[in-house]
């Protein structure tokens, strides 16, 4: 079926969360097998972290998508499609959300009088790079408003479609602050095939993480979050750490895994499913909440902190440490994101 052919005013089955935000159309076809996108108008870009979230290093984010092709088993983003009247499991992998004129508004927001130029970031709740990225192209609209705005701005991604926006992006650096970050947390390709289905193998990241060090941007990577008995031996993070430095890394960030909502459901089943043997000790693990103890974090920081010294990395000054909670988005704050 193609893109032009799927009207405004066919019945697609939206549900009835889509009608509330502001659903142009719902869109299948074949170069994105499995996959629907959902066309919305959002009415607002900049989101405006909750107070309560304290610790982060930045007070707006912008995400032009909803939902996220990379099926990453873990991902703390799930429970959010639940706003929407989707399951936090194959929906948020398929069902994908896109706000078409996100750059529009956006570019509109920044020349508001009241805006201060605070630090905005991109990739905080689904990869600004994933898929859909290759379809819409919205990235490079929300950059070069960002850049012409005088308004410093950071990009995480698993998404090797960035290497796109390298020209931009090295651009909109002479003008402002811009951070780059690559998360790269499973070295193994076996394990990465399961855990991280939908994104680039980790020798394509490892080669994005070299490219952005040859456009002469500084770039981060995420080593997190780590997984318990999957990837948390010193011969997992020696391996990983040292394939990121030889890629040119200038720091890292070291952290482990976060099992909030109904994210820790849909994690637990993938579990049961693959590797039954651990069950167990997830359960003992994060018997107490959403985060791994104490006494885990503290093993973290002690067998990964050498690693990180030994490969040349920086830390970035929260490297080790329990990360701070993302916002859990009750529904103003959702209904504040379109």
């Amino acid at each position: 079926m193609r893109w032009a052919g799927q009207s405004i005013d066919v019945d697609d089955g939206a549900l009835p969360g889509l009608q509330r935000i502001g659903l142009i159309r719902s869109v299948r076809t074949p170069q994105f097998e499995g996959i629907t996108f959902h066309e919305v108008v959002c009415k607002s870009a900049l989101n405006k972290i909750p107070k309560s979230s304290t610790g982060l290093p930045f007070n707006y984010t912008v995400n032009a998508y909803r939902g996220c092709s990379h099926a990453c088993r873990y991902c703390f983003a799930r429970p959010t499609h639940e706003y929407l009247e989707f399951d936090c499991g194959s929906d948020f992998d398929s069902q994908v959300v896109v706000k078409t004129n996100v750059a529009e508004v956006l570019r509109r927001e920044l020349r508001r009088p009241s805006w201060a130029r605070e630090t905005v970031a991109l990739g905080t709740n689904t990869d600004p790079y994933q898929r859909a990225e290759g379809r819409y192209a919205l990235m490079p609209g929300i950059i070069a408003a960002l850049r012409d705005s005088g308004t410093p701005f950071s990009v995480l991604t698993k998404g090797t479609l960035l290497r796109r926006d390298l020209p931009l992006l090295v651009d909109a650096a002479e003008r402002v602050r811009v951070g780059v970050a690559v998360s790269l947390a499973v070295g193994d390709p076996a394990l990465h095939a399961e855990v991280e289905p939908g994104t680039p193998t980790p020798q394509a990241r490892l080669a994005l993480i070299a490219a952005i060090r040859e456009a002469g941007l500084d770039c981060h990577v995420m080593v997190a979050p780590v997984l318990p008995y999957l990837t948390d031996s010193e011969e997992h993070l020696d391996g990983l750490l040292g394939a990121v430095a030889a890629a040119g890394a200038t720091s890292v960030t070291v952290f482990g895994l976060h099992l909030r909502g109904s994210t820790r459901g849909w994690f637990m089943d993938w579990l049961g499913r693959t590797r039954p043997d651990l069950v167990a000790n997830y359960r003992a693990l994060y018997r107490r909440g959403a985060y791994l103890p104490a006494e885990y974090r503290t093993m973290l920081q002690r067998r990964a902190a050498p690693l990180v010294a030994r490969h040349g990395l920086t830390g970035d000054g929260r490297a080790f440490r329990e990360a701070p909670a993302e916002p859990r988005p009750a529904p103003a704050y959702q209904e504040a994101l379109f």
